[in-house]
């Protein structure tokens, strides 16, 4: 509800539900601390996705091309992703991607530190092209696709200065029209972007397309089209146009991106999705059958000592389950499991949600990468009850010219 004493001079802006504020600021101050060698990052992501699938078992874990001190080869880090097998494959590969929280407050600054883009409907993978091929993963591992295509070096036509330089995208591929659309580039001919900003990366991205042929039509050394997703400013103009105007793919909602943000593997409060039922055709989740359940579902992993934790990291403990519960169900950990939630179990406290009872509801299959994150199930707990709209990004947005003309006006007096 408004405040009962608002300045209808002033657009109304709802009030914060959470805590992502906060976690976003920290986000931008911690990201140069956590600067890796950013070269072997992308030649061990590179590799990973290059290599083929080993026939052997592996419990070793995969190094870390991140890690401080002495890093692992990147022969290392691809020989043992390969080697992976089940959930650990799925984790490893989906942990390469940065995934973006939900939006469940309008950030403050929105016109000015925030890109925005129609998202396209379709399966998010990483692609790399290198040696003459190009190979699209979907966060999963399994490979999607493995073709020809007119990216540096991805096919044996036109192979140009080292073969081995290589180029990842991250991209969202659109079965309808069979396209592959750019929502972000890691490397491009071997240079590394992990620790560029998004404004720099979505620059590269549009001027590098460019120089090749790949958004030319499907022919036989180039199989599938490759377009950047217009970007826009998040000012009032942007905003209406990923929203409102046509695009030639199928929309999921809206993508946010800090526009200082560097490329953080995993989940991150520095990209944004937000939806709604006019950019979207699936803004509350479904059950198994494509309905919208009477109670919320979610989706949370199971641990050794029963706890049931989110996607984030850390993870939030959403409750537990007793060990003959687990014994009874012939449930394992690592398994993901799905649960309703009653309105009334719910309460929000310092920005998260505490969670007070939780309705076993079963397994999922093993096509499923990860839990639920945080994010996410406060994002569907507010579009049941109080969701977020349009109009108050628009309020956002508006609100943070009224407070730029305010203080040129101030500066000027």
């Amino acid at each position: 509800m408004a405040p009962s004493h608002h300045d209808p001079r002033r657009p109304y802006k709802r009030a914060a539900i959470s805590d992502q504020q906060r976690r976003r600021d920290s986000a931008l101050r911690t990201q140069s601390a956590r600067r890796a060698d950013a070269q072997a990052r992308a030649r061990s992501l590179a590799n990973s996705l290059l290599s083929p699938p080993s026939s052997s078992s592996n419990d070793q874990p995969v190094p870390s091309p991140e890690a401080h001190g002495d890093e692992p080869a990147v022969a290392d880090v691809a020989t043992a992703a390969a080697k992976l097998r089940g959930p650990d494959q799925r984790r490893w590969f989906a942990r390469q991607i940065m995934l973006p929280e939900w939006m469940v407050d309008a950030p403050p600054h929105l016109a000015r530190d925030w890109h925005v883009c129609a998202r396209p409907a379709g399966k998010r993978c990483l692609v790399v092209s290198s040696n003459g091929i190009t190979i699209s993963r979907l966060r999963n591992g399994t490979i999607l696709h493995r073709f020809p295509s007119a990216l540096p070096n991805g096919s044996k036509r036109g192979i140009s200065g080292p073969a081995s330089s290589y180029s990842i995208l991250d991209c969202i591929f659109h079965e309808p029209d069979e396209t592959y659309y750019i929502v972000d580039m890691i490397c491009w001919r071997g240079y590394s972007l992990y620790d560029c900003t998004a404004e720099f990366r979505f620059f590269w991205v549009n001027s590098k397309l460019t120089e090749t042929s790949a958004g030319d039509p499907p022919s036989t050394y180039h199989r599938y089209r490759f377009t950047a997703v217009p970007m826009y400013e998040s000012t009032l103009e942007g905003l209406q146009a990923a929203y409102s105007l046509t695009t030639p793919y199928v929309k999921d909602g809206l993508l946010f991106y800090n526009k200082h943000a560097h490329y953080e593997s995993g989940i991150t409060p520095l990209t944004l999705v937000w939806k709604d039922e006019a950019c979207s055709q699936y803004v509350l989740d479904t059950d198994s059958e494509g309905q919208v359940p009477t109670e919320q579902h979610v989706v949370l992993e199971l641990q050794e000592d029963g706890k049931l934790i989110t996607s984030d990291d850390p993870p939030i403990v959403f409750g537990g389950l007793s060990s003959d519960f687990i014994q009874k169900s012939n449930l394992r950990p690592g398994n993901l499991l799905r649960f309703s939630l009653r309105d009334e179990s719910v309460k929000l406290v310092d920005g998260k949600m505490e969670i007070g009872e939780l309705q076993f509801a079963g397994r999922l299959n093993r096509s499923r990468t990860f839990a639920d994150s945080h994010s996410k199930v406060l994002f569907q707990y507010a579009a049941r009850h109080a969701p977020l709209r349009i109009e108050d990004l628009v309020a956002s947005v508006q609100s943070n010219s009224m407070e730029v003309e305010s203080t040129d006006i101030e500066m000027r007096d």
